[in-house]
């Protein structure tokens, strides 16, 4: 019964010590507030107050305090701003996002229903005017972070700018309706997903992003990089062929698009998109690259040529379309000698193996570095057309390549 005693008399003490101690820290704040000096002490008197006691986060009057010596040094450093006197830009933005947490979390408390069960919020309509006055610096203190490289406070701005739409304390407001920033806002939070390389933070406005006109073509860019992240192959895609539908001669979707289907040996589809592409612009090197190595990839040999050819022409310093009618050539001369007739088939089979030779030469000559794909390949042109020098000199270079492969593998 004592220890009983002596337990609930302790918890009494502690509660008026407590209680006397909030009174002391609510008197201090207040003192600073009508003073109109030390703000920043008043405002962290309170802060203190709800980290100290899980009780003082239900307590709406220090929440109101909070708010007030917010707001002062808001009003303060905005008079600052207008009469061009010295201050700190951030931290004035900063002020703006602390004021919507604290209005935020004083209607949350004002929406509590009285012992009737009737709800009648006492500070809402103010608190939501002057917040709605002070909304654009949300935005604009996102813009500001994301040009100084902070994104990840650049995107907490815009995303309380886009989801305050949703909080009670706005109802009737309507942003997403009335506001027309609303989608750049989006745009912007999912470029800072984007710098950030959160997937999950590009998409979270990633649909109300595409409604900005502008920026639509970006937005479906990293939208796309998202998807690619976590390997999820067929949203990937999907978002690629969206993007290329509405942007076809933009060059992130296509080119993407083109090598997934290559690599995945979708070469029917490959073509398929080239010709599509090509529809579009008839002309366009990167369009007619991409057929010729799908018609490759097809065996469709004698057609890849044509296209090669026809871009040599066009521009005799591109790489690629020597390189694919060198494999043309040498796809054909395999496919011959697989028919294991060699002496029936010579003369064919060296006339092909002459086709590639010139062709391969330039590739390398204009990819000296690309080792890997011209080197294997003038091998066999040249062991097949008994080039004793220059097998030599390119057998070397093969040793050279499998030296380097293996040191990889042992690493």
């Amino acid at each position: 019964m004592t220890g009983t005693r002596l337990f609930i008399l302790t918890c009494c003490w502690l509660t008026a010590m407590s209680g006397a101690a909030q009174k002391k820290e609510f008197s201090a704040a207040r003192d600073y507030i009508k003073s109109g000096k030390d703000l920043d002490k008043a405002e962290r008197l309170m802060a203190d107050l709800t980290k100290s006691d899980a009780a003082n986060r239900e307590n709406i009057k220090i929440y109101l305090t909070w708010y007030e010596a917010v707001m002062l040094q808001y009003e303060a450093a905005n008079e600052k701003l207008y009469l061009r006197q010295k201050y700190d830009t951030a931290a004035f933005f900063n002020l703006t996002k602390k004021m919507y947490d604290i209005a935020s979390h004083i209607d949350s408390l004002d929406m509590r229903p009285d012992s009737k069960g009737r709800i009648r919020t006492s500070y809402r309509k103010q608190n939501a005017a002057d917040m709605n006055l002070l909304r654009p610096n949300l935005y604009y203190g996102g813009t500001y972070n994301i040009k100084r490289g902070n994104y990840e406070t650049a995107y907490d701005f815009l995303k309380t700018y886009i989801e305050s739409d949703g909080w009670p304390l706005f109802t009737g407001f309507d942003y997403m309706k009335n506001d027309s920033l609303m989608p750049t806002a989006a745009y912007w939070a999912l470029y800072c997903g984007y710098k950030l390389q959160d997937a999950e933070r590009i998409r979270r406005f990633g649909d109300l992003a595409l409604h900005d006109k502008d920026r639509k073509v970006y937005a479906l860019q990293y939208l796309s990089e998202s998807w690619r992240w976590q390997q999820n192959d067929s949203t990937y895609v999907n978002t690629l062929r969206e993007g290329f539908r509405e942007y076809p001669e933009y060059p992130y979707f296509f080119p993407r698009l083109a090598d997934y289907y290559q690599a995945h040996g979708q070469y029917d589809a490959a073509l398929s998109l080239a010709e599509e592409a090509l529809a579009v612009n008839p002309g366009n090197p990167i369009f007619l690259m991409a057929k010729s190595l799908a018609l490759l990839n097809l065996d469709r040999y004698d057609e890849s040529i044509a296209i090669s050819e026809q871009l040599i022409a066009k521009n005799d310093t591109l790489p690629e379309p020597y390189y694919n009618i060198a494999t043309a050539y040498l796809n054909k001369a395999l496919d011959i000698e697989q028919l294991n007739e060699p002496r029936l088939y010579r003369t064919q089979l060296q006339d092909l193996y002459q086709k590639a030779r010139p062709h391969m030469e330039k590739f390398r000559e204009l990819q000296p570095e690309d080792a890997s794909r011209w080197a294997p390949a003038l091998y066999r042109v040249y062991l097949h057309l008994n080039q004793g020098k220059q097998f030599d000199e390119i057998d070397k270079v093969m040793k050279r390549l499998n030296l380097k492969e293996a040191r990889k593998e042992n690493h």
